[in-house]
């Protein structure tokens, strides 16, 4: 019998239980070696005290769930062999990022009101693009402005600007995701991975990447089909991996409203668990894709934009280790546990290899790129 999963009455635990085991998601393939920032454990403990400087988070359980995330951890496997300081801008904005889905994104009263959520997230992105404080900054939009002020000192200008043009996109994203729970729509596949490629947060995330190794890709480059094509994979790839860490956690929430696999629940007869395998399929071609494309680009690349393509599948791996890991995820009460150590199982080979024929995202498996 298909689950529920978008259902709002609250879940027993015996019921939790046994969708939780009825998941049993196949290992997942992800042949990129993993890495870490060395400066990750100092890089944390000072993210942690800029938190509690920062003040955003509105009560100590929220604090708890914020340094849960171990944004730290996350992005020193994004950019490990980026200096201590630009790794750290990256990571406060990382940390403030997951505050600010889980405050305002993804509960409370703007999660569920697009008339509300839109111009409150214009002022926070006002507050990243001026260079200027303002006293009517709420402690959102103040902690990203002292996360642009970092940006500032250590990027380009046209890394910040790429930045905040891809921190405006990921708005646009949410705003899209919001608007669907207001009317209670449920986006088809082509749509939900238009809006997953922004809602998720990849895009402002991998901007980052350049900010924090320090080297600035070429127009050129960065602007070409080849390099929009590898961004978005990796970033539907790693909003996937999201989808399936966090599916148990928001099961218990009553928060699966939309995700990949209320997705293809919506469109296709089957239980929760024949959506957890289709959905790793789909994950699999993506990801296969990309391992090719990848290859095939590296060679004639600048060092700069060589560089950031090995920080998007650092990216892919990164994110997939720390999901599988992070008390964000594995936690199951009121307040979260420890991060766990458990080895992980990778699958030695993916569960497809076949090109997507979905017009929006079709144009990755194009010959001519």
């Amino acid at each position: 019998m298909p689950y529920e999963v978008g259902a709002s009455a609250p879940l027993s635990p015996a019921d939790l239980a046994r969708i939780t085991d009825d998941l049993r998601p196949p290992p997942l393939f992800c042949p990129i070696d993993s890495a870490i920032n060395p400066a990750a454990r100092r890089v944390e403990r000072r993210a942690i005290a800029w938190i509690d400087e920062a003040g955003f988070c509105a009560d100590p359980r929220e604090r708890a769930w914020v340094i849960a995330t171990r944004s730290a951890d996350f992005y020193a496997r994004f950019a490990p062999h980026a200096g201590e300081d630009p790794l750290l801008s990256a990571v406060l904005w990382v940390y403030w990022g997951f505050a600010f889905d889980d405050a305002r994104c993804d509960a409370g009263h703007f999660s569920s009101h697009l008339a509300a959520f839109v111009p409150m997230a214009a002022r926070v992105q006002r507050a990243l693009e001026r260079p200027c404080p303002s006293e009517a900054d709420d402690a959102y939009a103040q902690a990203l402005h002292d996360v642009a002020a970092r940006f500032r000192r250590t990027a380009a200008p046209v890394q910040f600007q790429r930045f905040v043009s891809a921190h405006r996109a990921w708005l646009a994203g949410v705003s899209w995701q919001i608007a669907n729970q207001e009317a209670g729509v449920m986006p088809g596949l082509e749509d939900y991975l238009t809006m997953r490629l922004h809602s998720a947060g990849g895009e402002p995330t991998f901007a980052m990447l350049e900010i924090a190794n320090g080297l600035e890709v070429p127009a050129a480059e960065m602007d070409s089909p080849v390099l929009r094509a590898l961004t978005e994979m990796a970033i539907a790839t790693a909003a996937l991996d999201n989808d399936r860490h966090s599916l148990a956690k928001e099961l218990s929430r009553r928060q699966a409203d939309q995700n990949i696999y209320t997705v293809l629940l919506s469109r296709h007869t089957g239980s929760l668990a024949e959506a957890v395998h289709a959905a790793a399929c789909l994950r699999d071609r993506i990801l296969c894709r990309f391992l090719r494309l990848r290859e095939a680009t590296l060679p004639r690349l600048s060092s700069a934009a060589r560089c950031y393509v090995d920080g998007l599948a650092h990216g892919i791996r990164g994110n997939a280790e720390w999901g599988l890991r992070v008390p964000r995820y594995l936690s199951r009460g009121s307040v979260p546990g420890e991060a766990g150590e458990t080895p992980i199982t990778w699958a030695e080979r993916p569960l497809d290899d076949t090109p997507l024929s979905l017009p929006a995202v079709a144009w990755w498996w194009d010959r001519a790129l």
